[in-house]
């Protein structure tokens, strides 16, 4: 008698749990859910490629204009290897504290040209972003997409749910 209860109370637990996976796979069949690739939407866009220009130019200039300071701190960096056994301890000292201010000068001025960036960036990529959304959300509806995950926190995603391609001629639709 024990052996048949516990055979119903098993077999009532199994349909129970069937009947809860088979109703979350229709409730899932019902969910379509799409990827995006927002690093790829940002560099082929029109909008991305144009602000991304801009970026590289200005970072390009900066990095330029540090060229001539990081190769006169180089110099004297080699000038107090080579001859710094041959100063006195007062020239040493002197020299070390004008390669100090130096590499201090130039940290300051690298910190300053990466806020510039950062602040450039913001300007130029926070409208495409916040036009992204509003593209992602037409292209989502036009699907009868449920949810639209970015594709770098997705383990795995077939390329069918991809909609990658169609958010960036979207985009380019809407960004002139």
């Amino acid at each position: 008698m024990n052996i048949l209860k516990s055979l119903v109370g098993c077999l009532g637990g199994l349909l129970m749990v069937l009947s809860l996976l088979f109703h979350s796979q229709v409730l899932a069949a019902d969910t379509k859910i799409a990827v995006i690739d927002m690093k790829e939407v940002l560099s082929t866009s029109t909008a991305g490629k144009r602000a991304e220009g801009l970026i590289k130019q200005k970072m390009d200039s900066l990095q330029a204009s540090f060229k001539s300071e990081e190769n006169d701190l180089l110099a004297l960096q080699k000038e107090m290897e080579k001859k710094g056994a041959a100063w006195s301890e007062s020239v040493k000292q002197e020299k070390a504290a004008a390669y100090q201010k130096k590499r201090r000068d130039l940290a300051v001025k690298q910190e300053e040209a990466n806020q510039e960036l950062k602040k450039l960036r913001e300007q130029h990529v926070s409208p495409i972003l916040k036009k992204l959304e509003e593209v992602v959300s037409k292209v989502a509806a036009s699907g009868d997409y449920a949810v639209v995950l970015p594709r770098n926190v997705v383990l795995y995603a077939t390329d069918s749910i991809d909609i990658t391609n169609a958010v960036i001629s979207e985009l380019n639709k809407a960004i002139k």
